[in-house]
């Protein structure tokens, strides 16, 4: 029996994705099992839609004319399968997150059981990664961002937001004096971005206005997580987010410095997921639990 709507399918998404390769994963199939679907469906039409070569995908003019009514067909199926899986009340399948690897350390894999145990017929995938993920190519359901958003063309819904503090190890104190005005970290070894030298620039509020100090040290590093080590280390006094370092300033393992010279400006946390006008049940389902376990936000200080 021959499958249309798999077909369909699968052109629409090779489309979106930009490969089929990237598509592969959204479909659950191989890249080649895509490309046999996209075959059959032009042989079956007599047109090839696809211009292929070695580096990229283009539509054809019979390509661009049939991907307008086919993606307004699967988005109906999709739609569709929303509304019968809606009426069975229970969120289900594979739900793929993708996050940065300090928010899926230190907030998000703490929560994981509970949400799993709440919904037992959901599969988690979760890809963290200080990468921007490209959502419709690696077949993303769910992103949490952290910063402005720039792509407009997703939904997003506010689960918090972050700012960066300051701080270093008891023991580094002890040994170098704690500063207590901004231009004493001139005098101090901070931990370093390497690659991002705008993060060695740290902003202050002095005398009523904002003043930017940059930093020095002898060690750099650009993954949060290896600075936050080096810093319980007593190597040198750091910059992070609080949703990083709450834990350990609670415990008394790292000490918040200079917090009223702060300028820091807040960072928006977002749960972000494609535009459709029914999603599948186990996105809202995990995007409200994000809102019920991070408000208020446990990283506060």
């Amino acid at each position: 029996m021959i499958d249309h709507a798999s077909e369909m399918a699968a052109f629409v998404r090779v489309v979106d994705a930009k490969g089929f390769s990237a598509a592969a994963p959204a479909l659950g199939l191989t890249p080649s099992a895509v490309s046999k679907l996209v075959t059959r469906l032009e042989a079956r039409l007599g047109a090839r839609l696809l211009q292929r070569t070695t580096r990229a995908l283009h539509l054809t003019q019979e390509g661009e004319a049939f991907y307008d009514s086919a993606r307004r067909i699967v988005d109906e199926i999709e739609a569709l399968e929303s509304r019968i899986v809606d009426r069975s009340g229970t969120p289900q399948g594979l739900l793929r997150v993708t996050t940065s690897l300090a928010f899926a350390t230190h907030q998000l894999t703490p929560v994981l059981a509970e949400f799993l145990a709440r919904y037992p017929a959901i599969q988690f995938a979760l890809l963290p990664t200080d990468r921007l993920v490209d959502m419709v190519e690696e077949g993303i359901d769910i992103a949490i961002r952290i910063g402005r958003l720039a792509d407009t063309s997703f939904m997003a819904r506010r689960i918090g937001e972050d700012k960066r503090v300051i701080c270093a190890s008891p023991e580094y104190l002890a040994r170098h004096g704690t500063p207590r005005q901004p231009q004493d970290l001139l005098r101090h070894q901070c931990i370093l971005s390497r690659e991002r030298a705008y993060l060695n620039r740290w902003s202050f509020r002095i005398g009523g206005e904002i003043r930017e100090i940059e930093v020095g040290g002898r060690l750099s590093v650009d993954e949060g997580d290896t600075q936050l080590q080096l810093a319980l280390q007593g190597i040198g006094i750091v910059r992070l987010t609080r949703l990083t370092v709450a834990q350990a300033v609670r415990a008394g393992r790292l000490v918040s410095l200079l917090p009223d010279f702060s300028a820091e400006q807040p960072l928006p946390i977002n749960a972000v997921y494609p535009h459709r006008r029914h999603l599948a049940p186990k996105v809202p389902a995990f995007v409200d639990f994000l809102i019920e376990k991070f408000t208020p936000p446990p990283w506060n200080i």
